[in-house]
């Protein structure tokens, strides 16, 4: 039994490492790292309308939203805003840091590209994603493909996911839609809201890997129109910027907690949003 012990033993050992080294390559090493960008596209292509996504993103068994960008040891309520300028949109997720500032954590930019096709891309704000943080949609066989040629180091195709059937995609097109602005403000939250303890970032990644297969990250914009259209509203925290100066080199301590790591420097101040639908 012994001699069967220790070579068990030894690729135990051994094979830790490999899962760790293949998780750390995961991490941005940024805030980012707590709202699984990919587990937002996932309920995005769910949800039956904006509210409905909003409150997906907000339920704590949806294990996607991570984020404590406040630090009051509570996870954030993120509230959702659609900027619709000439046919294209741009979702942004915003978190309010107190009563006076919020900061985008993340866009989904959505444009048409024919009568039945859509394109769509969600990038993570610079702030706390790191430059050009994209991540897009890709069929499962695609993404196994892909997975293959990246593993052979060679360049992989790339697939275009029509998002036409999504129903939320649907619901922002409708003649009838009314352009959604969250109700929602700072310690202002709908009734089924109840905050909770962030995690770990290595219990956090174990929970939302599941939301990868029909994901894949890219650093380069496609969705033109709605990204130009977006950086007119893009909502910036001077406050939360400030604050995290002292991290954004090296990005951060070493350390991920609820509230992730440091970000790096963003763009633009934009103004800040309340009210209803628009």
């Amino acid at each position: 039994m012994k001699r069967l012990f220790l070579p068990a033993a030894l690729l135990l050992f051994g094979f830790a490492p490999m899962q760790l080294a293949a998780q750390t390559e995961d991490s941005l090493g940024l805030p980012g790292d707590n709202l699984d960008l990919s587990g937002v596209l996932e309920l995005f292509k769910n949800a039956s309308s904006m509210e409905d996504f909003e409150k997906a993103i907000n339920t704590e068994t949806n294990q996607v939203n991570n984020m404590d960008l406040d630090e009051d040891g509570n996870v954030d309520y993120i509230k959702v805003v659609d900027h619709s300028d000439s046919g294209t949109h741009a979702i942004s997720l915003q978190i309010d840091i107190d009563e006076k500032e919020s900061q985008d954590v993340a866009v989904i930019e959505i444009e048409k590209t024919g009568d039945e096709t859509a394109d769509l891309q969600i990038v993570g704000d610079e702030e706390l994603y790191g430059k050009d943080y994209i991540v897009e949609p890709a069929e499962e066989e695609t993404k196994k493909t892909e997975d293959k040629f990246t593993s052979d180091f060679s360049a992989h195709p790339i697939v275009i996911v029509n998002v036409w059937g999504w129903p939320c995609v649907r619901y922002v097109y409708a003649p009838a839609y009314v352009v959604w602005v969250s109700p929602w403000h700072y310690r202002h939250h709908p009734p089924y809201w109840r905050p909770w303890r962030p995690v770990a970032w290595r219990v956090h990644h174990g929970r939302v890997v599941r939301y990868h297969h029909h994901c894949r990250v890219v650093h380069v914009h496609r969705v033109h129109r709605a990204h130009r259209a977006y950086h007119r509203h893009r909502v910036h925290s001077p406050g939360y910027h400030q604050r995290n100066a002292g991290h954004r080199n090296g990005h951060g301590d070493g350390q991920r907690n609820g509230g992730g790591r440091k970000g790096n420097p963003g763009g633009k101040k934009g103004g800040n949003h309340r009210g209803g639908r628009r």
